[in-house]
């Protein structure tokens, strides 16, 4: 399994935004959503990313848990995680967090972004090494390598990212919406609480 070298992890320009509309924003895909916090929070945060994008494991190592502990823990906002796999091995990844599946998913996530050296770019069996991660969640070769090979789970990720692209606007990763307005890039803690600020009030 090898990364495709045509779809390299692209960062746009910092601070872009535009909006969506929330109705193709939300409306439900081939996949349930990953979702963490409250579906009454005031604020809805959709990321797409990419498992081996170094942007999107950035933002999830560095201002993702600060921001899950003030805003995502205490029913501000809630968090959609959806797939945007640049690459073969992208793909591979999101597919076992899917499998792992229950509250296995975003602890998974969060071991491959952290780690993401350790698997994403290694000279060797990229494949193996993703194993070693799946297999710390409970997998077996023979469950790993069942849920790799599940075409319908590939079409259906393959899906969510083509809705992303062609009716979204998404042309890299990370890219956020906030309650519909699009930023690129990877936003730190303070600009993300910025636009969270005018949402917030009462």
């Amino acid at each position: 399994m090898s990364t495709a070298a045509s779809s390299q992890p692209r960062a746009g320009k910092k601070g872009r935004t535009a909006a969506v509309s929330e109705e193709e924003l939300m409306r439900p895909g081939p996949l349930p959503d990953l979702v963490l916090g409250s579906a009454d929070a005031p604020i809805t945060v959709v990321e797409y990313a990419s498992m081996t994008c170094g942007h999107c494991a950035r933002f999830h190592n560095t201002v993702f848990p600060t921001l899950k502990s003030k805003y995502v823990d205490t029913g501000k906002v809630r968090f959609i995680l959806r797939e945007f796999p640049l690459d073969s091995l992208a793909a591979a990844a999101s597919m076992v967090a899917r499998c792992a599946g229950g509250d296995k998913t975003f602890p998974l996530v969060s071991a491959l972004f952290a780690r993401q050296e350790e698997w994403a770019f290694v000279q060797s069996d990229q494949k193996q090494a993703l194993f070693k991660f799946a297999r710390q969640a409970g997998f077996t070769e023979d469950s790993f390598n069942k849920c790799i090979g599940d075409k319908k789970l590939l079409d259906d990720i393959t899906a969510i990212r083509a809705h992303a692209s062609e009716t979204l606007g998404v042309t890299s990763t990370p890219t956020f919406f906030i309650n519909g307005k699009k930023m690129t890039s990877a936003p730190t803690v303070e600009e993300f609480e910025k636009a969270f600020a005018p949402l917030l009030k009462t």
